[in-house]
């Protein structure tokens, strides 16, 4: 993945609602037709990163399965965070397009 691309998808994941790292890597799977696939060694480092940004708030609670987890959630600083990196990612992309699509 490119630098900075998986915060922007667990800020968006996290739009849907509150969830474990399990369940964001999960969603990202399911979502990108396991496309994407996010490891532990990558989630946890970001989650860390984006909670002490101010971007994502994180509270123990316990799973579907009764056990303890931290569950992750978007904040409001977190969402005016997403919007500026989808909006960097869409001129990104744009980008990229207009020169693959360019006849050489």
């Amino acid at each position: 993945m490119l630098q900075g691309t998986l915060d922007m998808l667990v800020l968006q994941i996290l739009t849907l609602g509150r969830m474990h790292g399990w369940g964001i890597t999960q969603r990202i799977e399911q979502i990108s037709e396991s496309v994407l696939r996010v490891n532990q060694g990558s989630l946890y480092p970001a989650l860390y990163r984006l909670e002490e940004a101010g971007w994502i708030a994180s509270e123990w609670d316990a799973t579907e399965n009764n056990r303890q987890a931290k569950f992750y959630s978007l904040t409001a600083k977190g969402k005016k965070q997403l919007a500026t990196e989808r909006e960097s990612w869409e001129r990104l992309a744009g980008a990229v397009g207009r020169i693959l699509d360019a006849e050489v």
